[in-house]
């Protein structure tokens, strides 16, 4: 990665994030008031609305507060004879400081998945930073999994195949799926697949994109900063393992990946200030024998498929075929 001067002026890089994002820090106690109250919608299991996605929310941790919101096609629920489905386990983005399952873009994106793909979605509601910084989310996810293998929850039982698991995240999500993939003793639960959209990851020293998108309308780089500094340990700078794929991919846990058999797909936008550790992420997996599939496009930008239906359709084409190929 190179470093080069910025010749975007789309807004002022001085602004305050949290203002940007309507956020007040309390470093006294550590707490974040999100001023900001995000669309939500309401999970439904009612098999006579004619919707084509059924959902509930299910606990995994009641002293965390941490659930899961489970989505299931409604035409696999009326099937008296069913075929078991693929299990995506999914964590939203929002640079681990705001947002839920609940929300209604994370939601809607969760339904089109279940439905195109014909797959049992999970999307994890999980702790949030500054009040519980990372570990905190790799640790709700990493219990999430392990609360797969063992919930007597109808739906997992009834219509999930166990050995055809993916984990899934767009943004910080995907940071948290990478992490989560580390965790043992899943049997029956076979991860078979890292599907990961524009991955957050940073560093000290700043990217091409960084530095070309530095003012970035949608994200610039003072909001990323904000980000890490709410969600890595305190005292840690971006150079933490957490943060900085240089630093936290050790080499056993790509020969994990790889010793596993487990695919990843990598998805990035050009538009995206963090466009280049998504390419910096491809290239360490193909140094190191895994199975990865990348796909950039040229514009968009960070989280461009929350308003933009057909980058969404796309990416959710991208899933099933990652799918796809897997089963075959």
């Amino acid at each position: 990665m190179s470093n080069q001067t910025s010749s975007q002026s789309e807004v002022n890089n001085t602004d305050n994030p949290y203002e940007l994002f309507k956020l007040v820090y309390n470093p006294n106690n550590q707490t974040l008031i999100r001023m900001v109250e995000y669309p939500f919608t309401s999970p439904t299991s009612d098999l006579t609305l004619p919707i084509s996605v059924l959902s509930k929310d299910v606990t995994i941790n009641q002293s965390n507060n941490t659930w899961a919101r489970l989505f299931l096609p409604r035409r696999i629920a009326l099937a008296p004879n069913h075929k078991k489905l693929p299990l995506i386990v999914f964590f939203h983005g929002s640079g681990f400081i705001i947002g839920s399952a609940s929300n209604t873009m994370f939601h809607d994106l969760c339904v089109e998945i279940s439905d195109t793909n014909e797959a049992v979605v999970a999307s994890v509601k999980y702790r949030l930073a500054p009040e519980h910084r990372l570990p905190a989310a790799f640790d709700d996810a990493m219990e999430t999994l392990h609360w797969v293998t063992k919930s007597q929850d109808e739906w997992l039982i009834r219509y999930v195949d166990y050995s055809n698991c993916y984990l899934m995240g767009n943004s910080a999500g995907t940071t948290i799926a990478y992490q989560a993939e580390e965790v043992d003793d899943l049997e029956p639960l076979k991860i078979r697949g890292l599907i990961l959209r524009q991955p957050f990851f940073g560093g000290t020293k700043r990217s091409e994109s960084e530095l070309r998108l530095i003012n970035n309308k949608v994200m610039p780089l003072c909001v990323t900063d904000m980000m890490w500094d709410l969600a890595l340990p305190i005292g840690a700078n971006r150079d933490h393992e957490y943060c900085n794929l240089w630093v936290g991919n050790d080499p056993k846990k790509l020969y994990k990946i790889k010793d596993l058999g487990i695919w990843v797909l990598v998805s990035g936008n050009g538009g995206d200030i963090l466009v280049d550790y998504a390419k910096d992420l491809v290239q360490l997996m193909i140094e190191n024998g895994v199975n990865v599939v990348s796909d950039f496009q040229e514009g968009g930008h960070h989280e461009v498929e929350y308003d933009d239906p057909l980058e969404a359709k796309r990416l959710i084409g991208l899933v099933k075929s990652l799918i796809f190929n897997i089963d075959a």
